[in-house]
C-alpha cells in the first residue's frame, strides 16, 4: 500500500507537491487549471482556446502533442484524459522521465471528484466555481422534462451516446438522450437515424462540428433543433456553472 495520490486509472504521482510546471492536453483542464495558477501552466493544446488570452507554449492537437516540445519545458507533472488523449503518447512521456497524470471522465460529478483530487494533488485550492459546481451537479438527478439528440459531427453524422460525460450532464439538465442506450459511446448512425428517433428536439453543437443556423437545422424534417454552446454541453471546469442555466 502507498500513501501516495494516485490518478484516474492509478498511477501514483511521487512528484513535487506544490506544483509548479503544468502541461495541460485537455481544453476543459487548462481552463479549469488556469482559473487557479495561471502563472504555473507552462504549455497547452491549440485547441486549448479558454481563456481566451492564455499565453503558454502551445504543443499541437489532443492526438499529435508535439512530445519533444513538452519535454523542453520541463514540466512537473502533464495533464491528460482517458478520452482525448492516446495512451501511446501518454507512455512515451512516461518513458522519457515526464510524469503524467491521466484522468477518466464519464459523469458531471465524477468530473467533479476528478478536478478535486488534480488540484489536490498539485497542492492548489479549490475555486469557488469548483465549489459551486458540487452543489450544482452531484445531487438527485431531476425528473425528465424532454428527449433529445445531440449529434456532434456530420458526414457522417455521430451522435452523443452512452456512458458519455455530455449525456450525464444532459440528464441532469433534466433531458434524456434518446440514444443514451446505444452500446457504443459516439455512435455513427443515419440521418433519418436521428431525425426519427423520437426526440423534441436536436441539440446542434458549435464543437466539435460547427453547426450552424446555415448548417445542420436544414438537415432535419421531423425533429426541431436549437443551436447550442458546445463548450457547456462538453467542457468540465468552469463552463459547468453557466451550463446548469442551459
Amino acid at each position: 500500500m502507498t500513501d501516495l495520490p494516485f490518478d484516474d486509472l492509478g498511477t501514483v504521482y511521487d512528484g513535487p507537491r506544490p506544483v509548479r510546471r503544468v502541461v495541460s492536453l485537455v481544453p476543459s483542464i487548462t481552463e479549469a487549471l488556469a482559473s487557479v495558477d495561471r502563472a504555473a501552466l507552462v504549455g497547452a493544446t491549440d485547441w486549448c482556446t479558454h481563456p481566451a488570452d492564455l499565453d503558454v507554449t502551445r504543443v499541437r492537437g489532443t492526438k499529435n502533442p508535439d512530445l519533444a516540445a513538452i519535454r523542453a519545458l520541463s514540466p512537473d507533472l502533464v495533464v491528460c484524459t482517458k478520452e482525448e488523449n492516446r495512451e501511446l503518447d501518454v507512455r512515451r512521456l512516461r518513458e522519457a522521465g515526464v510524469r503524467v497524470w491521466v484522468t477518466d471522465i464519464e459523469t458531471v460529478p465524477g468530473a467533479v471528484a476528478s478536478l478535486e483530487r488534480l488540484l489536490d494533488v498539485l497542492g492548489w485550492p479549490w475555486p469557488e466555481w469548483l465549489l459551486r459546481s458540487r452543489s450544482l451537479w452531484c445531487g438527485p438527478v431531476p425528473p425528465v422534462t424532454a428527449r433529445v439528440a445531440m449529434p456532434i459531427w456530420r458526414d457522417p453524422w455521430m451522435v452523443v451516446g452512452s456512458t458519455t460525460f455530455t449525456g450525464d450532464l444532459l440528464r441532469r439538465l433534466g433531458w434524456e438522450n434518446v440514444f443514451a442506450e446505444h452500446p457504443d459511446r459516439y455512435p455513427t448512425v443515419d440521418l433519418a437515424a436521428v431525425d426519427g428517433a423520437g426526440a423534441d428536439v436536436v441539440l446542434l453543437p458549435d464543437e466539435p462540428y460547427v453547426f450552424t443556423a446555415e448548417d445542420g437545422p436544414e438537415a432535419f424534417t421531423r425533429t426541431p433543433t436549437r443551436l447550442v454552446n458546445g463548450r457547456l454541453l462538453t467542457w468540465y471546469g468552469p463552463s459547468l456553472v453557466e451550463a446548469a442555466t442551459l
